[in-house]
């Protein structure tokens, strides 16, 4: 057709090559309203065309249209990229927020874990400190009988432990950590336990009215043994207890020396 020429390879095509591609075809429109033809051989002349009022309009609409499309597309490309930064920096602050919450659970198990382990270490210690304390063997009770006093109810002449007050049915408890090596009767001391303590030395607990361990048994401080009582030679309801060096009679040396030099006043 008149007007169109070659562009070239990378040559765009001129707003009136464009425009009249675009309507090319088209009928142009006169002031009159009657449609002209637009002759092929007077368009394919390389002289001069004098303006046409139909063609002008058309060419101007298209220019119009053109303008439009091409600023839509513009518009649309921008909001495309746009939509697309916005996407990556939610994407971006999402993965820092799941990073973050991940760090903080992360340090939040540590801290708990830290925390579990101290305890646990501070529990094991307490233990530790308990199982190598020792107590009174009766609760709150005092010395009713001191330790070598003389009298004729012994054998030996003198008291070879000491007697703590307390009522038939009282709770006796290990001194400390030990074994239990004796339990049952023991003559003149009724029932009986002795215990041979981890430092090496022995503990006797007599005229008990129940026993509560047998032999071989590993007690710890404060373990409830047997009760009180008034079994053997005694006089009265009370507990004996004996620190001795060894597992026999006459091995005895002063329990209240023995008791606080275990931490225990009596």
């Amino acid at each position: 057709m008149g007007f169109t020429r070659a562009t070239g390879k990378h040559r765009r095509p001129s707003r009136l090559t464009r425009t009249t591609a675009q309507v090319a075809g088209v009928a142009a429109i006169t002031t009159t309203g009657v449609v002209g033809g637009l002759a092929a051989p007077a368009l394919a002349a390389d002289t001069a065309i004098a303006p046409h009022d139909g063609l002008t309009q058309a060419v101007a609409i298209g220019d119009s249209l053109a303008e439009k499309i091409d600023a839509q597309a513009t518009a649309q490309q921008k909001a495309a990229a746009q939509a697309k930064a916005e996407a990556e920096a939610k994407k971006k602050a999402e993965e820092a927020k799941r990073k973050a919450e991940a760090e903080a659970k992360k340090r939040a198990a540590e801290k708990a874990e830290k925390e579990r382990e101290a305890k646990e270490r501070a529990a094991r210690e307490a233990e530790r400190k308990r199982l190598n304390s020792f107590v009174s063997p009766i609760s709150g009770s005092y010395v009713s009988t001191a330790y070598q006093a003389g009298s004729g109810l012994w054998s030996s002449g003198s008291h070879t432990g000491i007697d703590f007050h307390a009522s038939s049915g009282t709770s006796v408890h290990a001194v400390g950590r030990g074994t239990v090596v004796e339990a049952g009767w023991g003559g003149a001391y009724g029932n009986n336990v002795v215990i041979k303590m981890n430092d090496g030395t022995y503990t006797q607990y007599g005229h008990m009215s129940s026993i509560g361990v047998s032999v071989g048994q590993d007690v710890t401080p404060g373990q409830q043994i047997g009760l009180s009582g008034a079994t053997g030679n005694v006089t009265g309801p009370h507990l004996h207890f004996e620190a001795r060096t060894g597992a026999d009679y006459g091995s005895d040396i002063d329990p209240v020396a023995y008791l606080r030099q275990h931490g225990v006043n009596v």
